[in-house]
């Protein structure tokens, strides 16, 4: 019998705004917190600031290692990225601010990654104290997120998206050597545009982009190769919580129609867990407890091999 091959991770250190994280010892957990009407899988729950911040907390108490703070949806057939989309800014920021101030008034010591392509909320919150910045576009819908993170000394998460949200379900679906290779190519641009503003690699860990621009089978196809991307030297970050692709495996048990995002909670984790022992170092998630209690087994199983 042939041995199975288990991924060796490489320790590495984040160097974020002030301070550092350590990745790839142990997976890290990253909480979300939706600060929009309209998000996909919890929209509306946490828009009034002090339910966000009650949630923020709610999450650190669980386990979670930082936070995701977002206040704008990139869900499919959102309007995010489109040239309008500034116009948003003060509402996003808004909805972020007061957030994000109440979370690092209760916990001081939290970290917490801003979920923005736009540079003038990146700015405004790292100046609040944020220490990293997740642009869903990698740096390309807005021309400024690259300057101001290189000001800023913060973290970046850099992820892979493949056209605009208002795009997505009538995209050509692409056979998995194309994928992986798109995804690939696309990454590599994003570094050359961090590069080119004089980010240093320490502070950038990368996102395939589950769900962002690839149609539902896709996804496992890239989640099954997903440790080539190591190759790009960089840490993985990824989001598969409650995903459109979950709730479309688990149609056998739904008469064939997608599960509903609040079923999809059990299959995240199978995800989750995949996405772990191909090489992602931190898991973006909604709910952290489960998803640590998960982590933990993923990492004791790279640990032993």
């Amino acid at each position: 019998m042939s041995e199975m091959n288990v991924l060796k991770r490489t320790i590495t250190t984040w160097k974020l705004r002030s301070g550092t994280l350590e990745l790839g010892r142990r997976t890290l957990v990253m909480g979300v917190v939706n600060i929009t009407p309209d998000s996909f899988s919890d929209g509306g729950l946490f828009l009034e600031p002090e339910a966000a911040i009650m949630h923020g907390i709610r999450l650190l108490d669980e386990g979670a290692d930082l936070l995701d703070l977002g206040a704008e949806s990139t869900r499919p057939g959102s309007r995010a990225g489109g040239e309008d989309a500034e116009v948003d800014a003060g509402r996003e920021q808004d909805r972020l601010l007061p957030v994000l101030d109440g979370i690092l008034r209760a916990r001081p010591e939290a970290i917490v990654s801003i979920d923005t392509y736009k540079a003038d909320t990146a700015r405004r919150a790292l100046a609040a104290g944020a220490q990293i910045v997740n642009d869903v576009s990698g740096f390309e819908w807005n021309e400024g997120m690259a300057g101001v993170c290189a000001e800023a000394g913060c973290g970046v998460v850099l992820m892979h998206t493949r056209g605009r949200p208002d795009e997505w379900r009538t995209q050509a679906q692409l056979e998995p050597n194309e994928l992986v290779a798109t995804v690939r190519a696309g990454l590599e641009g994003s570094l050359e545009r961090a590069s080119r503003a004089g980010i240093a690699t320490e502070r950038i860990v990368l996102d395939p982009g589950y769900g962002f621009g690839k149609r539902l089978g896709e996804n496992f196809a890239l989640l099954a190769r997903q440790e080539e991307l190591l190759a790009l030297g960089h840490p993985l970050l990824v989001g598969v919580s409650r995903k459109s692709f979950l709730g479309n495996a688990l149609a056998p048990l739904y008469e064939g129609k997608s599960a509903p995002v609040e079923a999809r909670e059990t299959a995240s984790l199978p995800a989750m867990t995949a996405a772990i022992l191909h090489g992602a170092s931190v898991v973006r998630v909604h709910r952290v407890r489960e998803a640590r209690e998960a982590a933990l087994v993923a990492d004791a199983v790279l640990e032993a091999g």
